[in-house]
């Protein structure tokens, strides 16, 4: 395992080397924002790679969200988004769905690779599980508070980790597909389910959402759905570029709404 840590003060963020770990923690009146590599294995045995984020300095468990990635896999925008939640008093840990190495060099690799779990919907919730159980062996984790969001084709993997029963008080895709291949699952899910969704995105077709909403509600199931007008699919990845006529674009505004509804979810269900 290898880590490094960033140091947040009051002025700002600022990246700086560890030396030791006494350096991190001597730092006063200061957040010590660590970030480690973190291997692990699902139920099958496959090794998995993924990050870990948490403050440092801080005390007691806390509770942890899960961030699985897009389709491009574990990337700065993964990490990031973990870092963001670190900051905000949450262990993070970002999930690997498509094994230890295994990483998309383009587009046409991701396609292939998001398309083999989103054909065999066991294995993704397979993998997404495997990284909840990793970090809720963690000592500063408090398993009665646990979380999962996801991207794109992590939107996806979360709500699939949730429809498999798995102990989440909540859910929350950004931008995710919302198609499900069998009808009746939401009744498995045990928290609360928040969809942030890109009311132009082309990717989602409407039919999938009516089937979605229907089966949260034959379940009743406590959830939201946000719809942003004019914002297509990836809204909040900056490297989906800025053109939404291709359907995928980068949304700086939609992207800050998101987050906010994120963080009063979180508020409301972790207290």
């Amino acid at each position: 395992m290898t880590s490094r840590a960033r140091h947040e003060n009051r002025a700002g963020l600022l990246e700086v080397p560890v030396v030791d770990a006494v350096l991190a923690i001597a730092v006063a009146m200061s957040a010590v924002i660590k970030v480690d590599k973190v291997t692990y294995t699902d139920a099958a045995g496959a090794t998995l790679e993924g990050l870990v984020a948490y403050d440092d300095a801080a005390k007691g468990k806390r509770p942890a969200v899960v961030v699985i990635h897009d389709w491009m896999g574990i990337t700065d925008h993964t990490e990031q988004r973990a870092l963001e939640l670190a900051r905000m008093g949450y262990v993070a840990f970002a999930a690997d769905l498509y094994g230890q190495g295994v990483r998309p060099a383009d587009q046409q690799a991701a396609g292939t690779l998001a398309g083999k779990l989103k054909g065999n919907r066991a294995l993704m919730r397979t993998r997404a599980r495997a990284a909840l159980d990793a970090v809720s062996t963690r000592a500063d984790v408090d398993t009665s508070k646990l979380a999962a969001i996801g991207f794109c084709f992590g939107g996806t993997a979360a709500i699939e980790l949730a429809k498999s029963g798995a102990p989440l008080t909540g859910v929350v895709s950004f931008h995710g597909g919302l198609d499900a291949p069998v009808a009746g699952e939401s009744k498995n899910i045990k928290g609360k389910v928040l969809v942030l969704h890109g009311a132009a995105d082309p990717f989602v077709p409407h039919q999938d959402i009516e089937a979605f909403t229907k089966d949260l509600n034959d379940a009743k199931i406590d959830w939201t759905m946000t719809s942003y007008a004019g914002a297509v699919h990836a809204f909040t990845v900056p490297a989906a570029g800025n053109d939404p006529k291709k359907g995928a674009a980068y949304n700086d505004t939609v992207s800050k709404r998101a987050f906010i509804a994120m963080k009063a979810f979180f508020d409301e269900i972790f207290g």
